[in-house]
């Protein structure tokens, strides 16, 4: 009876890790979906500065006034307006996108640990089989 219940013991420790072994793949499957989107939104943000960048460099150019009066197309005034915009308008999907992706890593972290918790009490548990069935064996042998 003990051997039938270390078994089952066993049996539910087993059924545990392989639930751990598709919630970290599915974790591990959502990282790479928030990584890939992270660096998505960081090159629409480049894009879009960049064409900030070109708008103010060809009025910069064309524009005589402009051109005496500053060394740079980035030392107009709305330049650094304007990019400070964009900026603003995409850091919060980006503190988000990084705030999902860490809480992914820690929900990994946490399943791992746990399934080497099982793992631990399922050597074990393996150890306390081996160990009654083989007194078992020597018990019908000796009796």
């Amino acid at each position: 009876m003990a051997i039938a219940n270390l078994h089952e013991t066993w049996l539910t420790y087993k059924q545990r890790v392989n639930t751990l072994n598709l919630d970290i793949s599915n974790l591990q499957t959502q990282k790479t979906l928030a990584t890939y989107s992270q660096a998505d939104l960081q090159s629409l943000l480049s894009s879009e500065k960049h064409s900030v960048r070109d708008y103010f460099k060809e009025l910069w150019e064309g524009d005589k006034e402009l051109h005496e009066k500053y060394l740079d197309y980035t030392k107009i005034p709305d330049f650094e307006e304007a990019i400070d915009k964009i900026v603003a308008q995409y850091q919060d999907q980006l503190d988000e996108m990084a705030a999902w992706e860490t809480a992914l890593d820690a929900q990994i972290t946490t399943n791992d640990t746990e399934k080497a918790e099982c793992e631990a009490y399922m050597e074990s548990i393996t150890q306390m089989l081996t160990s009654n069935i083989q007194e078992d064996f020597n018990f019908g042998l000796n009796g």
